[in-house]
């Protein structure tokens, strides 16, 4: 019987990376998902990228990956958030054609040396001498591999809240994945618990009065999410580019009246719903509820495509009855004869507290088992691909007999997020913000090639055409940058007089107190102005990101030290009995990972440093 290296179970946005990656390392990728026609898709919001969201789509280009040169494909509307600030929390967003979208990510993954699409129901595993060796299919087939990627979704055990109408289903109009979920707790044993997201409704524009309502219009100097040149771009079909505005609209007293007049039939309150949502995109009663003293909230009608006049209500997410949704929708200005065209609801799943998985997102108790997306209990598109990416580089380094790997978090925002997962406790849904990156001066969005290019070469996610444009790129940043560390005006070194310049200046442009023939020699074209604006961000943050290489050098020996996957915590005096549980439960990789984790002290690692040190282990 054939033996695949790589199976992949879903084909969302972490089952799309994770069958590119395994599949561009050469290994032969089953993808397996329940409907073809739904690869994908965009279940919530058609955005891609956003605060600290867009780093993550950029670092995903720069790994190789698919997501930022699909959503370029896709793009009806691009911003760069945060430009008043400074260029360290710049992040790129566009809003998506979703039917464009999902055409252009199912063609590519078709058109993928090494990778096989499979339209069937996972419903079991294949255990031999208590290692995995395939899936089952609802069909009885047997699907064998050397290594299989969980991308659930929001499919196991999927629960659909209309108020006290509730249904099976992945989301609306897919089945669920029960089968699977007692496949996950009953044949590999492993603990699942339950998280909650949600969707706001969908509208008809032509019921929409947009007279009245702030438009929100797409920025006229499109970036672009990937770093290549379109020569080394797959050929996907270029949409016909729409810049469509969005709109923005206010609820009013009525809105959160109705909302608190009918507490008695959300699910949520009625204690029907036992997941723990998503603090950052609460459903809108819980935003009246928790925020009362907020007389209103801002909410965003955004288009779901170019071809479809649908609307997408971001902002009023809600599990509310159908009827009481009609009151919401029409007690806001500008939608009071809106026609609703898909429903709001709340769905509940089943996911893997991920302390049940390490950084490199293998399961513990399965070598060549991996999980990606909100199996592992995050939200988001971004999120999800970051990990998938991830996940399908080391299911096909398993099949190879090597071990899998992870960027940390000192080089990336997917380090970050891995990181996290696998030391901190995950009871609600997992988003990134830039905030939990501790060097996000030095993981900007820029820079993503610059800090991931390498380890993307090195572990066989980038092909040498690519890698080798970045080696020129680099070289020649690397050559202007020297030149405005040495250059000397007027006794000053000429990196100092780039900070009196805007970072967002394009090339070419005047610099206080600098003769223009004294400026670095760039190149023309978009490598040129590449360059100019990393020139004057380095400028900008010099000191400070020297300040911040020390300090990542400072600790990297505690990275560095490794701690046995078996390492007797429990025979370690000294340990408080808090630490000693949390070591215990989630079993750190280093000494680095221990100090992260909540509950364990200063004093607790210096213990387990001199402990590792005695028994000649973390060498």
């Amino acid at each position: 019987m054939k033996v695949h290296d790589v199976i992949v179970v879903g084909a969302g946005h972490a089952g799309c990376e994770a069958a590119l990656a395994a599949a561009r390392l050469g290994a032969d990728t089953v993808l397996i998902t329940l409907n073809l026609d739904h690869i994908a898709q965009m279940s919530c919001n058609p955005a891609v990228g956003g605060i600290a969201k867009g780093q993550v789509v950029r670092e995903i280009d720069a790994l190789g990956g698919a997501q930022g040169l699909v959503t370029e494909s896709a793009t009806i509307q691009f911003r760069l958030l945060n430009r008043t600030k400074g260029p360290a929390v710049w992040s790129p967003r566009a809003q998506c054609d979703k039917a464009v979208y999902q055409r252009a990510m199912k063609l590519l993954l078709e058109e993928t040396e090494n990778l096989t699409l499979l339209q069937a129901e996972a419903v079991g595993f294949l255990l031999e001498s208590g290692r995995l060796a395939g899936i089952r299919t609802h069909l009885g087939e047997e699907v064998r591999a050397r290594a299989v990627v969980l991308t659930t979704g929001t499919f196991l055990n999927g629960l659909l809240h209309y108020g006290m109408i509730h249904y099976s289903g992945g989301r609306a109009g897919d089945f669920p994945a029960n089968a699977l979920s007692q496949a996950i707790a009953g044949e590999l044993k492993l603990r699942l618990g339950r998280l909650k997201t949600g969707t706001p409704p969908r509208l008809l524009a032509r019921s929409i009065d947009f007279s009245a309502m702030p438009e929100q219009p797409p920025e006229p100097d499109v970036e672009e999410f990937s770093f290549w040149s379109r020569e080394l771009r797959p050929a996907l079909p270029e949409a016909v580019r729409h810049d469509l505005p969005c709109h923005m609209v206010y609820t009013t007293d009525r809105t959160a009246e109705v909302a608190r007049a009918n507490l008695h039939q959300s699910p949520m309150y009625r204690g029907v719903i036992t997941g723990i949502g998503t603090r950052y995109c609460p459903s809108f009663e819980d935003k009246v509820v928790r925020f009362p003293h907020h007389p209103r909230h801002l909410l965003f009608l955004e288009p779901e495509g170019a071809q479809t006049r649908e609307y997408y209500l971001n902002g009023l997410s809600t599990s509310l009855p159908i009827e009481v949704q009609k009151e919401l929708v029409h007690s806001i200005p500008g939608l009071e004869h809106a026609v609703i065209t898909r429903y709001a609801y709340a769905i509940e799943y089943d996911y893997l507290p991920p302390e049940q998985i390490d950084r490199t997102l293998r399961v513990k108790t399965f070598d060549n088992l991996f999980t990606a997306g909100q199996i592992n209990g995050t939200s988001g598109y971004e999120e999800a691909a970051g990990q998938g990416l991830i996940a399908g580089l080391n299911a096909a380094r398993t099949a190879a007999g090597e071990l899998p790997v992870a960027p940390g978090r000192d080089i990336s925002y997917i380090g970050v997020m891995l990181d996290d997962l696998a030391t901190k406790e995950i009871t609600e849904p997992y988003r990134l913000f830039t905030s939990r990156a501790e060097y996000r001066l030095t993981l900007r969005q820029e820079n993503a090639d610059l800090r991931l290019c390498d380890f993307a070469h090195r572990h066989g996610l980038l092909s040498g055409t690519k890698y080798r444009e970045f080696c020129a790129y680099r070289d020649e940043l690397q050559a202007a940058l020297n030149f405005c560390r040495t250059e000397r005006i007027a006794g000053r070194p000429l990196l100092l007089y780039l900070k009196e310049a805007a970072p967002d200046s394009p090339a070419g442009s005047p610099v206080p107190g600098i003769p223009p023939d004294r400026l670095p020699s760039l190149p023309d074209g978009k490598r040129g102005e590449r360059i100019w604006r990393e020139l004057l961000i380095e400028a900008r943050y010099d000191g400070y990101l020297q300040r911040e290489a020390l300090e990542i050098n400072r600790l990297k020996r505690f990275e560095e030290t490794v701690i046995p996957r078996d390492f007797a915590y429990d025979r370690l005096p000294g340990l408080s009995g808090e630490s000693r549980q949390k070591l215990l439960k989630i079993r750190p990789a280093t000494l680095g990972q221990a100090g992260r984790i909540d509950g364990v002290t200063p004093t607790d690692v210096a213990l387990l440093q001199v402990a590792l040190k005695k028994s000649g282990a973390g060498s």
